[in-house]
């Protein structure tokens, strides 16, 4: 059975009356409260917060995320922006009068909001479309990376996001959350009902400053089947504090080596160490 990021870029895809089959069907309804749920809950808000809806369709997370429960939602409710690329779902969540605004935009060309916008992100059932690119012009990595860089600028500093996707295998899965954390974000991969139909992967990300360090071991901490990486952890080999090999730290101390030794080096100015732009 083809996936449907396999058969159209989700713009035609979710036509008029795709769209509505979508929304009014009981079971995605369930399914799409669940994780948006469970994506509350990774997020952890203890107050009402401003929420990035990405491949928000026709509003159904919004919703959730509009309404208050000391259960499933305690730090709500809160507001939200959706951003989506197919015009038909927006439509929908138009008629049905969502209390989010709502931007039609292709996130694999970014996320077109002033940095430092939002408090936190979810997303559901929309990265894994980003993995495919519909032009010789495009990429998936591209892609992947001009979302996530956005999506890192988008949020504040502490700020938090989940992505719940279905990644076709584990090269999918190692492509995404590699993309986020070339971004900047601390991420973790966690996976629900590993290993039946029902698997459900979740990408948690952190943007570090505020209240976290920017490891997300500190929101799935002790939870089982987390794949944790982090850009920002010290490389294998280098002790606490050393320079890395070619930054300018590196480099003077280099040369007041070769100084001692009485070799002649150049004098250091604002440019030692600085690298060079490409010329053509």
């Amino acid at each position: 059975m083809s996936r449907p990021e396999d058969t159209l870029p989700p713009d035609l895809f979710y036509n008029d009356s795709e769209s509505r089959k979508y929304t009014t069907s009981s079971r995605i309804q369930h399914i799409q409260s669940q994780m948006t749920h469970r994506a509350l809950s990774l997020l952890s808000l203890r107050s009402p917060s401003l929420i990035l809806d990405i491949g928000c369709g026709s509003g159904l997370s919004g919703e959730i995320l509009s309404t208050f429960s000391p259960e499933t939602n305690p730090g709500g409710p809160h507001t939200w922006i959706g951003l989506d690329i197919s015009s038909s779902m927006l439509a929908v969540a138009l008629e049905k009068e969502v209390e989010g605004d709502l931007f039609l935009a292709d996130a694999g060309q970014g996320v077109p909001f002033r940095p430092g916008t939002f408090d936190a992100a979810i997303s559901i059932s929309a990265v894994q479309w980003l993995c495919n690119a519909e032009s010789t012009e495009e990429s998936p990595a591209g892609r992947l990376s001009r979302f996530f860089n956005g999506l890192y600028a988008s949020l504040r500093r502490g700020g938090r996001a989940v992505c719940q996707f279905y990644p076709k295998n584990d090269e999918q899965k190692k492509m995404v959350s590699s993309a986020a954390v070339r971004a900047g974000f601390g991420a973790g991969l966690l996976e629900d009902d590993p290993g039946t139909k029902s698997a459900k992967t979740y990408l948690v990300l952190t943007v570090g400053g505020g209240e976290l360090d920017g490891d997300i071991t500190g929101v799935v901490r002790g939870m089982e089947g987390v794949d944790v990486m982090d850009s920002r952890r010290r490389t294998k080999g280098r002790k606490r504090g050393e320079e890395a090999k070619g930054s300018k730290g590196w480099i003077m101390r280099k040369k007041e080596q070769m100084e001692r030794k009485g070799k002649v080096v150049k004098t250091n100015s604002k440019y030692t160490g600085r690298k060079r732009r490409i010329a053509f």
